[in-house]
C-alpha cells in the first residue's frame, strides 16, 4: 500500500491541477467564512473597506479580471519554459518542471484570488436591503497584494529554474534522495553471508518447477509493493522469482512473477500478486535508481551534441554523477535472495541492482559521445578517481578500472592533438594510482582485522 500511495502522490505532485485545485477550494471556504463574518458584524471596522456597493463591485471586478489575466500570462510563461526545457534538456525532464512546487503555488494563488473575488462579488446588494461585505472586500485587496508579490517571485523563479546548473541540481537531488531511500534494500532479510547473484542453473531449475503469472498490461514497472509481496509469500508458504525490476519495460502476457511450488495459485491470490506491481507509461524515480542517472546522462549527452556544444554543462552533470556514485559506493547492494523473519527464502530477484551496472549507466554514453572533448574526458577520469576513494568492494574497483581504460583508449582517435592525449595519459595514471591505493588500504585493513 505504501508504494501505491507514494506512486499516487508522485502523480499528483507532477500535475499542474492538484495544488491550484486545493488553493481554489481554500478560497471558496475563505470567501464563505468572510461573508459569514460580515453578516455577523453589524457595522464595519475602521480598518475595513468603507465604500459603497458600486465601489466594492469595481474593486472586486478589477481584482478578478486582473488575476485571470495574470494567470493566463503565468501559464503561457510556464509553457514556454517547458518547451525550452524539452528542447535543451530532454522531454523526460518535463516531469521535474511540472513537479516544481513554486510554479504550482503561483498558478494556484492567481486562480484562488480570482475565485474568491467572484464569490464575494455575488453577495453585494444595492437594491432594497443594501449589503457591502466590507471585511470580505478588504481581504480581497490583501489577496491582490499577496498575488502581486507572488508575481514578482514567479518572474524571478522562472528565470532561475531554467538555468542549466539549477536543472542539474534538481535532478541530482532526486537521485540522492533515491539512493538514501533504496539502499540498503529492505525487502526481507538478506542471507547471512551477504548473498550472491542468481545463478543460471538455479534460475533454470526454479522456472521448471514454478508456476508463472502473466502480466496483465504493458508498461514500465514503476514500483513494487515489497512488504505486501513478502507477506503473501510467508502467509502462503511460497517462494517468488521476480524476472523484472523497477524501470524495466514489461509486455502484456510476459511472465510477471514465477511462483514455487506450482498449483497453489488461485484467482484471488493471482490478483493480489498482480496488484503488488505498479506499471505506468513512463519510468519514475520512486524505486528506479537508474532513472535519475539517465536524466543526468541525457542532459550531458545533449550538451555534447554539435547543435548545442556545451561541454561545461556536461562537466556539471559528471560532477553530480560522481557525488551520487560516491554516496552509492558506500551502501550495501541488494542481494538476489531475500529471506523472511524466520530466515526462509521467500523472494528471488533475477536482476538485482549492481554497482557495475550503475557505473556503466552513468559513464558509458558520456564516454562515447564525449571522446572528442578533452575537458570532458579529463573530468570523467577525475570523477572515477573520486569514486575510487569511496568504493569498498573489489568488483566496484574493477568496474571503475574498466571505465578508466575505455576512456583513455577512446582518446587515441577522439583527440587529434598529441598534447591533449598526453594530458589524458597523465590523468589516467593518477586515476589508476587512486584505484590501487584504495585496494591496498582495503587489503591492509582486512589483514589488521584478522
Amino acid at each position: 500500500m505504501k508504494s501505491r500511495l507514494a506512486n499516487l502522490w508522485e502523480t499528483l505532485s507532477a500535475s499542474l491541477w492538484f495544488v491550484p485545485s486545493l488553493l481554489t477550494l481554500f478560497a471558496v471556504g475563505l470567501a464563505l467564512a468572510a461573508i459569514g463574518l460580515d453578516d455577523a458584524i453589524s457595522q464595519g471596522s475602521e480598518w475595513a473597506y468603507g465604500g459603497g456597493p458600486e465601489g466594492a463591485r469595481e474593486v472586486l471586478s478589477a481584482i478578478a479580471s486582473s488575476m485571470i489575466t495574470v494567470a493566463g500570462v503565468a501559464f503561457s510563461v510556464m509553457i514556454v519554459a517547458l518547451t525550452l526545457a524539452s528542447q535543451q534538456f530532454g522531454p523526460r525532464l518535463l516531469r521535474n518542471f511540472m513537479r516544481d512546487r513554486g510554479n504550482q503555488v503561483v498558478l494556484g494563488t492567481f486562480i484562488a484570488t480570482f475565485t474568491y473575488s467572484l464569490m464575494v462579488l455575488r453577495t453585494i446588494r444595492s437594491n432594497g436591503s443594501e449589503f457591502v461585505p466590507q471585511v470580505s472586500v478588504t481581504l480581497a485587496m490583501v489577496l491582490a497584494l499577496v498575488s502581486l508579490g507572488v508575481l514578482i517571485y514567479f518572474i524571478h523563479h522562472a528565470a532561475v529554474t531554467i538555468q542549466a546548473p539549477e536543472v542539474i541540481a534538481m535532478v541530482a537531488e532526486d537521485l540522492t534522495q533515491g539512493i538514501d531511500k533504496l539502499f540498503p534494500e529492505t525487502l526481507g532479510l538478506p542471507p547471512a553471508d551477504g548473498g550472491h547473484d542468481l545463478t543460471p542453473e538455479f534460475a533454470g531449475e526454479f522456472e521448471r518447477l514454478a508456476e508463472s503469472i502473466p502480466c496483465r498490461e504493458t508498461g514500465y514497472l514503476q514500483s513494487v509493493e515489497n512488504d505486501r509481496l513478502m507477506a503473501l509469500a510467508s502467509e502462503n508458504d511460497l517462494t517468488f522469482l521476480l524476472p523484472y525490476r523497477p524501470g524495466d519495460f514489461i509486455i502484456e502476457g510476459n511472465d510477471l512473477i514465477q511462483v514455487k511450488p506450482s498449483g497453489r495459485i488461485d484467482q484471488e491470490l493471482a490478483d493480489e500478486l498482480c496488484w503488488c506491481f505498479i506499471l505506468g507509461d513512463e519510468r519514475t524515480h520512486l524505486q528506479d535508481i537508474e532513472f535519475g542517472i539517465y536524466q543526468l546522462v541525457e542532459i550531458a549527452v545533449r550538451a555534447l551534441s554539435p547543435g548545442i556544444n556545451d561541454p561545461i554543462t556536461a562537466m556539471n552533470c559528471i560532477d553530480r554523477l560522481a557525488a551520487a556514485l560516491c554516496r552509492l559506493a558506500q551502501r550495501s547492494m541488494p542481494a538476489a535472495y531475500r529471506y523472511d523473519d524466520d530466515h526462509r527464502l521467500r523472494v528471488i530477484v533475477a536482476r538485482p541492482v549492481r554497482f557495475d551496472e550503475v557505473i556503466e549507466a552513468a559513464f558509458d554514453m558520456i564516454r562515447q559521445y564525449g571522446r572528442s572533448s578533452g575537458p570532458v574526458t579529463l573530468r570523467l577520469l577525475d570523477a572515477i578517481a573520486l569514486i575510487a576513494k569511496r568504493v569498498q568492494r573489489e568488483g566496484d574497483r574493477t568496474a571503475l578500472f574498466n571505465q578508466a581504460v575505455m576512456i583513455e583508449r577512446g582518446t587515441h582517435e577522439g583527440l587529434p592533438e598529441e598534447r591533449d592525449r598526453q594530458e589524458v595519459q597523465d590523468r589516467f595514471r593518477r586515476t589508476i594510482l587512486a584505484l590501487q591505493e584504495r585496494a591496498w588500504r582495503d587489503l591492509t585493513g582486512r589483514s589488521a582485522a584478522r
